[in-house]
């Protein structure tokens, strides 16, 4: 059985182009992990492996690695920066027991940081802060851990390795814990020697302050501080580990992962401070019949429990599922799935290494694991042992904020483009795959336009069809405000037996909402009983296929006042194109208009761009409902026509230069503006032409 106390689980954020690839990678060799220093620029990263990361430069997908260090086995999980794919990151910070927090040294703090520390400070996760890339020109080590410092003060961020030189002449970091400079070897691992003489002052500073922070969370700490003025070096130690692992201080230090400068310091960093799974807060969660809480602690011996984190789809190999345990450990061949109720089993168990996979007999607490071809098993799915189960309370998905239209680009490959897809939609939970009626189009929905462009990329690569992407039609529709009354006549005599049906109907619009109504108001027989719901039936299917520009109407009352009948000739067809024709004609007379679907918006910016998000907002016919804050950004509340907004994504990106983020839900129906509504009316029988 493993020991539990010496295994590490950490998820690797920051934004993007900070650094967390090739700060992993850097981490991996240094430790022998792997046998060469891989590039994201030259595609030989072991960790950003799929083809389409390659070709982007860009981490899409949560990839996973293991090392060894100092005793320590180190389950890292290297996440993407990029707005489109942040919901892979969501989830593998939600299942880890530290976090790794990246930030540039020359572009500092940015958006997607925020949102990082925002996942750091929900779970509660200790951190550990690397500021990266001091190699590179205009980066400040100081200058930066300022600006984390007044961003996210709650993290209590607290520099223990100072820089020695910077930009091209970065060459080592000063330990301000145990007074000494290290010196950077090409192997990531360092020389000890003296501190320089120009940094002493500062060394000293930085000591005397760690120290102070370190007391501060701490009362006995405290009292001892305030007696005697300082920490002994055992006390500082300790009492500096115990508050890392409780959240209550983020180390800082400076790194160039390029260079492969700095990782085997971050690695004594991670295997000293951050937190073994035993030392996190216990796991609660619920039992799936009884529904009493159950409460779980990451220890070996505990009973075996574990969070699907990732499923991957393959056309070979099938689905991979990966999941963190919990708690306890896993041997043998099967476990239970108590989100689904069913018992799954397994014949083979791994450690995923990129995209290499190991095979063991076992893994406990703390650790990331995976099996092959579950049938049942989904993300987010809790795994257990039958006779003591529980449930975790499940990951939800971000939802999605765009939307395209998707056909396969060869009419043949239809079939197969909607089961590669089907196999997608288990492998992203943020994709959508929805069928809109009024349109008669299937909608492809996600995070972003780069995230579906991925999708599309993946599909031709592993299931060798391709699809194509449009934007959707507007799903409008046509209601009335006015009240009319109009006689539908349907007679024809062409030899033989004719047809006759006539009837007189009233309509006007619906006051409670509701879609449709159909009154018989027929006193006497002047349509007989049988012919009357074909007069429903015929006004019914001409209200799917609307009157103004072909689209569905809604919150009709239609009344079925008087009508004739002839004893031959009338017959079903007949009274339902009366009733067809009926309908048209009311309509027209009772002041039809166009209404189009109107969305919700949540849009979060720096304050600096509020006043260009809020005038385009006006530019969309939008109704800018309120304004929230919080210590760094503004939450702008909006209703916004779907006309306008259907790549606000890409414009919001333009405006606050990819700062800007924002979800997206219906709200309701509203009418569409006459100027408006004459264009696509116009443009409805230019297409029927």
């Amino acid at each position: 059985m493993r020991d539990v106390q010496q295994i590490r689980n950490m998820v690797i954020l920051g934004h993007g182009h900070s650094g967390k690839t090739t700060l992993s990678e850097a981490l991996l060799f240094t430790a022998d992990a792997v046998g060469r220093l891989g590039r994201v620029d030259e595609g030989s990263s072991v960790l950003d492996f799929e083809e389409e990361e390659i070709h982007r430069k860009i981490s899409i997908s949560a990839a996973f690695g293991h090392l060894q260090w100092q005793g320590c086995e180190i389950f890292l999980t290297d996440t993407p920066g990029d707005d489109n794919f942040i919901n892979e990151t969501k989830f593998a910070a939600r299942l880890a027991d530290s976090a790794l927090l990246t930030v540039g040294g020359v572009l500092g703090v940015r958006s997607q940081t925020e949102r990082f520390v925002d996942l750091i400070t929900e779970r509660k996760l200790p951190c550990l802060i690397c500021i990266t890339k001091m190699d590179r020109e205009r980066a400040n080590f100081l200058e930066t851990f300022d600006e984390i410092r007044q961003t996210f003060a709650t993290l209590n961020p607290a520099v223990i390795y100072l820089p020695i030189g910077a930009e091209k002449d970065f060459k080592g970091v000063v330990d301000v814990i145990n007074n000494r400079a290290l010196f950077f070897r090409p192997d990531g691992t360092t020389d000890r020697a003296e501190i320089p003489a120009e940094l002493v002052d500062e060394v000293d500073a930085r000591r005397a302050s760690l120290m102070e922070y370190v007391a501060e969370t701490d009362d006995d700490l405290l009292e001892h501080f305030l007696e005697e003025g300082e920490l002994s070096d055992e006390a500082l130690k300790n009492g500096l580990a115990a508050a890392v692992r409780q959240g209550k201080i983020a180390p800082v230090l400076p790194c160039s992962p390029l260079n492969n400068a700095g990782s085997s310091v971050i690695l004594d960093t991670i295997a000293h401070l951050l937190p073994s799974p035993d030392q996190r807060p216990v796991l609660i969660g619920t039992h799936p019949k009884t529904k009493e809480l159950v409460q779980r602690r990451g220890l070996a011996e505990a009973p075996f429990s574990a969070q699907v984190l990732k499923t991957t789809a393959d056309p070979f190999i099938g689905r991979l599922t990966v999941f963190r345990v919990l708690s306890g450990t896993l041997k043998g061949d099967s476990f239970y799935n108590s989100t689904k109720g069913e018992s799954e089993r397994f014949s083979h168990l791994f450690l995923i290494h990129g995209k290499e996979e190991k095979e063991v007999e076992s893994v406990c607490a703390g650790m990331i694991a995976a099996v092959a071809k579950l049938k049942n098993t989904g993300t987010g799915d809790t795994l257990c042992e039958e006779g003591n189960p529980v449930v975790y309370e499940p990951i939800e998905p971000l939802p999605p904020v765009i939307s395209y239209a998707v056909t396969a680009k060869v009419e043949k490959d239809e079939e197969k483009l909607f089961s590669a897809l089907t196999k997608m939609l288990d492998e992203d939970l943020t994709l959508r795959l929805t069928r809109q009626t009024q349109t008669h189009e299937v909608l492809l929905s996600g995070i972003g336009q780069v995230h579906l462009e991925v999708i599309k990329e993946r599909l031709k690569r592993k299931f060798g069809v391709e699809m194509d992407l449009a934007v959707p039609k507007i799903p409008y529709r046509e209601t009335l405000k006015g009240k009319a009354t109009a006689q539908g006549k349907h007679k024809k005599q062409s030899g033989g037996r004719g047809q006759f049906g006539d009837c007189t109907i009233e309509i006007e619009p619906l006051k409670n909402g509701e879609h449709f109504e159909f009154v018989d108001k027929i006193v006497g027989g002047t349509i007989p009983q049988q012919y009357r719901p074909a007069v429903e039936k015929g006004i019914v299917e001409a209200m799917e296929k609307g009157v103004l520009a072909g689209y569905p109407f809604e919150g009709l009352k239609i009344s079925l006042l008087d009508g004739s009948y002839h004893n031959v000739d009338s017959s079903e067809m007949a009274f339902k194109i009366a009733g067809s024709l009926a309908f048209k004609q009311a309509v027209m007379l009772a002041h039809p208009v166009l209404l189009e679907p109107v969305m919700e918006m949540e849009i979060r910016v720096d304050k600096e761009h509020v006043g260009d998000v809020m005038g385009d907002l006006n530019s969309r016919r939008g109704k800018v409902l309120g304004m929230d804050s919080n210590s760094r950004r503004e939450i702008i509340r909006a209703q916004v026509p779907q006309a306008e907004i259907q790549l606000y994504g890409l414009e919001l990106t333009s405006m606050t230069g990819g700062r800007g983020t924002f979800t997206v839900k219906f709200s309701h129906y509203e009418e569409v503006p006459a100027h408006i509504a004459q264009k696509i009316i116009a443009a409805h029988v230019v297409d029927v032409e």
